[in-house]
């Protein structure tokens, strides 16, 4: 298993992105209901991605959909991703703002995995690009090692949240944007390359 797929996943889920939300939705936390979020936040990233990784396959063969068309669709939504991510906005965030009137008014134990674990950080693009890695794994210890990528996210988003005031005075909203501007062109060049190779398998023609 190639880093390739560490750089994806950091791409989308984009932790860097989701400070803002972050900040949002812990105003008026004491410090031990923040830290309490970021723990809760940054276990179920890797929660997320681990069940994707050990059980997506299986989900497909039950529903009976070929990976080259899960491919196509996994690479047209990370490319989805990458575009609202050039307009600075996290690439899971579909409805961040209508969320946040809901996320308000649910119980605070809540909003660590709604709507910070799910949609902001690990959505569908996130769990369909796992499962499309998932396949190219080979051998248990590159499973293993992607399901540890899922660790190294988890600890990216821990720090993220854990500096979210300091990084939200240094970098401010322009530094924000512009880092997210950035993985989302890297997404976007990967994304074309995971649809490329599904449309190849769908279509051997044009391989040739």
């Amino acid at each position: 298993m190639d880093t390739k797929a560490l750089v994806t996943l950091l791409a989308i889920v984009n932790p860097l992105a989701c400070v803002p939300f972050f900040i949002h939705y812990t105003q008026g936390f004491s410090r031990e209901q923040r830290k309490r979020t970021i723990l809760v936040a940054s276990f179920s990233v890797f929660v997320v991605i681990a069940l994707s990784a050990l059980l997506g396959l299986k989900l497909l063969e039950f529903f009976g959909i070929t990976l080259a068309s899960f491919q196509v669709g996994g690479g047209m939504l990370l490319l989805t991703s990458s575009l609202a991510m050039l307009n600075a906005q996290p690439a899971e965030a579909k409805s961040a703002q209508a969320d946040m009137s809901d996320a308000e008014m649910a119980a605070r134990t809540s909003i660590a995995v709604v709507p910070l674990t799910i949609p902001l950080l690990t959505g569908p693009a996130t769990m369909s690009t796992v499962v499309i890695y998932a396949e190219k794994a080979k051998t248990f210890l590159q499973l293993g090692t992607l399901v540890g990528y899922g660790i190294v996210i988890a600890l990216a988003t821990f720090a993220c949240f854990a500096l979210a005031q300091p990084i939200a005075r240094i970098l401010g909203k322009t530094g924000i944007n512009v880092m997210t501007r950035l993985m989302g062109l890297i997404l976007a060049a990967l994304a074309v390359e995971v649809m490329a190779d599904g449309l190849v398998k769908l279509f051997p023609t044009l391989g040739k």
